[in-house]
């Protein structure tokens, strides 16, 4: 019984734990969103596209107590491998945090690319995330980088979410066979930039801005899955101390009760 209060205790604190740090990541994550809303509607968010080299990005966590937020992640990260590999196909991934690294690198070591933990390990910022995003362009080839991560809804709802971020060359061949990144020709280019590198520079901001706000939402939904978790643990502790309770209370009565009966019954024969 002591042991479960213990327990209760050390849950109850971890939820507290989790809801400071929900409070100081969701304000940021909401406010990131801004960010890469406008590189969806000029260059679009296309899921399907058909590459040679695509590349999935998984975002997990480091810690675990958080249900099943990097189990989900990694699911969808494995459908998206096995829907993009082909004989003429290669799919890589990118894993960020220990705990998609550890389920991942048991059947599919040789397709990991590059693995990065400890991400949480300082408060998260804009700057972080920008060189982490950096690091991986210079260590990976892509056409198509698809970055898997769970989007905070609210405490006990998170949504699995995929983010495509293409290549200059994908976008511009995209574009030249129209659809929606046809009307990249309609805009106006000042400078001496060529649209090559216009392209370029837009790939690199776009793919810091979707990992800045699919590290922070994921952040969001780590600590809302570990509130809901501990308050679970926290409950079925308490169910557990009153089953104890009970059952501690019934065995004490029962061997009061027969020692009553042993004490009168030896009383009853003394006096016979």
């Amino acid at each position: 019984m002591k042991s479960v209060k213990n327990i209760q205790k050390i849950t109850k604190a971890m939820k507290m734990v989790a809801a400071s740090k929900l409070r100081a990541i969701q304000t940021k994550a909401e406010n990131s969103r801004g960010l890469w809303q406008p590189f969806t509607a000029l260059l679009g968010d296309l899921p399907s596209v058909d590459v040679k080299k695509s590349v999935v990005v998984t975002i997990s966590s480091d810690k675990g107590l958080c249900g099943g937020i990097n189990s989900t992640s990694v699911k969808i990260s494995k459908g998206i491998h096995k829907l993009n590999s082909g004989p003429e196909k290669e799919t890589k991934y990118v894993i960020l945090g220990e705990k998609a690294k550890a389920q991942l690198i048991r059947d599919s070591k040789k397709d990991i690319e590059l693995v990065i933990t400890e991400l949480q390990k300082n408060p998260l910022n804009y700057t972080q995330v920008s060189v982490l995003a950096d690091e991986i362009l210079k260590n990976v080839e892509f056409d198509a980088l698809r970055i898997v991560f769970n989007k905070f809804h609210s405490v006990v709802s998170f949504i699995p979410t995929v983010s495509t971020v293409l290549s200059p060359e994908i976008v511009e061949r995209e574009a030249e066979s129209g659809g929606k990144l046809g009307d990249l020709d309609n805009y106006e280019v000042e400078g001496g930039e060529t649209k090559g590198e216009i392209l370029q520079n837009l790939a690199e901001f776009q793919f810091s801005c979707v990992m800045f706000n699919a590290v922070l939402e994921n952040a969001c939904s780590e600590q809302g899955a570990r509130m809901s978790a501990m308050d679970s643990s926290s409950r079925n502790a308490g169910d557990m101390l009153d089953r104890l309770t009970l059952t501690y209370n019934r065995t004490r009565q029962a061997s009061i009760t027969t020692e009553l009966i042993e004490i009168i019954s030896g009383a009853s024969a003394l006096e016979g």
